[in-house]
């Protein structure tokens, strides 16, 4: 059974820094994309930066550009979204999603999501 688990959320000071996972268990993420989503109340849900299974390809919105930075570890089965400098405005339930695939674009239809973890920033 195909599974994603978010973890690595919480609550930060603005200007702080948090560090998520992505682990993947019933298939190796090696042969997969995978992005990274937010929602934020009352707001659609955004791509916030993706990274493509084998050429290291990346994408990030620009709204976290310069601060946030995905990464994956296969030997370990997971992906990371190291994310600096946090805004109010970063403040969102962030979700991973994986789609079988060699592409860094958002767009593209993820078919395997797991079940969110929050991030909030505030003083």
């Amino acid at each position: 059974q195909v599974q994603l688990v978010e973890s690595g959320g919480g609550l930060v000071q603005p200007g702080g820094s948090l560090r998520l996972s992505c682990a993947a268990s019933g298939f190796t993420l090696d042969y997969y994309a995978i992005g990274w989503f937010r929602q934020a109340p009352g707001k659609e849900r955004e791509g916030v930066s993706c990274i493509s299974s084998s050429d290291g390809s990346t994408y990030y919105a620009d709204s976290v550009k310069g601060r946030f930075t995905i990464s994956r570890d296969n030997a370990k089965n997971t992906v990371y979204l190291q994310m600096n400098s946090l805004k109010p405005e970063d403040t969102a339930v962030y979700y991973c999603a994986a789609v079988d695939m060699n592409s860094s674009d958002c767009q593209t239809d993820f078919g395997s999501w797991g079940q969110g973890t929050q991030v909030t920033v505030s003083s």
